[in-house]
């Protein structure tokens, strides 16, 4: 295996030479103990994350800002904890219970959470609070958003150079924006290496319901797809699931993964590529600056030149040429002759 195929993204910041600057109710509830033996200045820090309905173990963007709050604690000896939200009620109730609390900082993971946090950091003019995918005007508000369309263009060209039938699919959750953007971009990459391909779309309407991207996957599996590419949290685990039943039988049919890096929990028989969202490196960094007193509050947006969405270091379904032309794609991206767009034209 060439350097190319084991490291896309590493090749490409020595192209461009960059640096990586991204960087309750009805709940459950698991705290992450602090490592002993630490006197780090940060061991008076608590900081608690709130999920969305996917919840901690969604295999995607939860799960990733978990881990990169876990890794917080082990190098800075702090507290760290979450409550997992059963449905949207649940949300205010489980923001304010960490508020109330007295954290150093409360995160909201995902788009749907904004409304929430807004109302929480409004009556809490004192409490630190953070967002994913989310962009929330409020002065004690850490907002976090990520260009998902410039990495989704890029396993779009992936996907559409590697197409053996022409039809391609794409599985969302919820068609809200930020979703809308893993979408676009993706049809954008597709169409800009084989204009001649078909992308099949469809919403379940859900993040937590497998059965259903199970069914949506088998449909489009029917119909002569053989690319799926998910934007659809612990939905997409379904996608994964039709894929691995079939797979014995047709070599030839793929998911692409998202958020994080998917063939670690579905394999490399299944998984084509992922279109990784670095949530925990974003989660990391904010938590690192309460513990050094330096949160600002305000808006930050990562994209490809900040390393905070691309594909995984390592590629082994896709051939070399390709992952050379992802790359070529990804430097015109970043230097700005590729405009990936976030609205339907």
């Amino acid at each position: 295996m060439s350097m190319v195929k084991k490291s896309w993204m590493a090749s490409l910041i020595a192209t461009i030479a960059l640096a990586i600057v991204v960087t309750g109710c009805g709940s459950g509830k698991t705290q992450e103990a602090p490592a002993a033996g630490n006197a780090s200045a940060a061991n008076n820090v608590s900081i608690g994350m709130v999920t969305d309905i996917g919840g901690v173990n969604d295999n995607s963007f939860n799960q990733s800002a978990w881990e990169g709050l876990k890794a917080f604690s082990a190098a800075k000896d702090a507290k760290v904890d979450y409550l997992q939200s059963q449905s949207d009620a649940d949300y205010i109730p489980n923001l304010n219970q960490f508020v109330k609390d007295g954290r150093s900082l409360t995160w909201g993971i995902g788009f749907m959470m904004g409304d929430a946090v807004k109302q929480v950091a409004d009556q809490n003019k004192s409490a630190k609070l953070a967002i994913i995918d989310a962009v929330v005007d409020a002065p004690n508000v850490e907002s976090v958003t990520f260009k998902e369309n410039e990495g989704s263009y890029l396993v779009g060209v992936v996907a559409g150079l590697m197409t053996k039938t022409g039809k391609i699919g794409f599985v969302g959750g919820s068609e809200i924006p930020v979703i809308k953007r893993f979408e676009i971009g993706f049809t954008e990459g597709v169409k800009a290496v084989n204009p001649s391909a078909k992308v099949v779309i469809n919403y379940t309407g859900a993040f937590n319901a497998p059965d259903q991207g199970k069914a949506t996957a088998a449909t489009m599996y029917n119909d002569g797809v053989d690319i799926i590419f998910h934007a659809a949290g612990s939905t997409g685990d379904g996608v994964f699931n039709e894929a691995i039943e079939r797979k014995k039988k047709n070599k030839d049919i793929w998911v692409i993964g998202v958020d994080k890096d998917q063939s670690l929990t579905f394999g490399n028989e299944v998984t084509l590529t992922s279109m990784v969202k670095r949530v925990d490196h974003a989660v990391n960094q904010i938590s690192n600056q309460v513990a050094k007193g330096e949160f600002k509050g305000g808006i930050q947006e990562l994209g490809l030149a900040e390393n905070g969405v691309g594909l995984p270091e390592n590629n082994p379904n896709i051939p070399e040429d390709v992952l050379k032309k992802v790359q070529d794609y990804a430097v015109k991206i970043v230097h700005g002759d590729i405009q990936v767009p976030t609205v339907t034209e």
